[in-house]
């Protein structure tokens, strides 16, 4: 059996620890033996992606640590964010499969109803979130984006908060159903998993977490053999992939 790898890129340096709570968002009963999956956080660069000074920094490092995936032998490329940090810079360098968590995720709740929210734990991650739904030509399927105003542990992610946490998303996500028309809700952060079964159950829809969607996406366009278009994301003429790899890595 040949197994097929995917590369899952974290837009922030992260300890292995961290990765592994990242992955564990991906369970086992999802997985399949014939794909790999490697998590990987970034060498430097940003850390809570708070600005559009931060999101500059994630576009380049995810970018330096998905340059030389098709080299590697990977055979699909993900930006584990709803950031997409550096999706567009890797679709022009790679022509494996790149897929972004949350085109993933938007894309697929507009096949589950009319209208989706998207629900946040932090005010920053909400601006960002109403021009990334922009940016895919989707603001007419958006009911609203809401948030609460709790920083992110990109590192414990939201472990010892869910007794507080998990509540009020639930309330800011039946908000955005009864108040604004979602149909749909759509968890804004990879760093947010863990509250999706908390919010399967207590929530009248379906409830899209950005990161299992963007792993199957991975999957079906590795099934059907497809990959991005290389006419709309012409290969450089000239790259300089090194140019970035003097920078100490924050972990080893």
């Amino acid at each position: 059996m040949k197994i097929k790898r995917i590369k899952f890129i974290l837009p922030v340096p992260l300890p292995n620890k961290a990765l592994a709570n990242f992955a564990s968002q991906i369970p086992p009963s999802l997985r399949r033996p014939d794909i790999a999956l490697d998590f990987v956080g970034c060498r430097a660069g940003a850390t809570w992606l708070d600005s559009e000074y931060e999101r500059t920094l994630s576009d380049v490092f995810v970018l330096e640590a998905g340059a030389s995936a098709e080299a590697d032998g990977y055979d699909a490329v993900c930006s584990f964010s709803t950031s997409d940090s550096g999706l567009e810079a890797l679709r022009s360098r790679l022509e494996i499969p790149v897929v972004g968590s949350a085109q993933s995720a938007f894309t697929l709740a507009t096949q589950l109803g009319r209208r989706f929210s998207v629900i946040t734990t932090w005010e920053p991650w909400r601006r960002e979130l109403v021009d990334m739904v922009a940016k895919y030509g989707l603001s007419h399927k958006l009911a609203s984006v809401r948030g609460l105003d709790i920083p992110p542990d990109t590192h414990e992610l939201l472990t010892g908060k869910e007794d507080f946490v998990f509540g009020a998303l639930e309330e800011i996500a039946r908000a955005a159903i009864t108040q604004d028309g979602a149909d749909v809700i759509v968890i804004g952060s990879t760093t947010m998993f863990q509250s999706h079964d908390h919010l399967v159950r207590s929530l009248p829809c379906p409830v899209v977490n950005p990161g299992s969607a963007a792993y199957k996406v991975c999957e079906m366009l590795l099934d059907l053999e497809l990959a991005h278009s290389k006419l709309a994301y012409p290969s450089p003429a000239v790259t300089v992939d090194h140019l970035f790899q003097s920078i100490t890595p924050v972990y080893t």
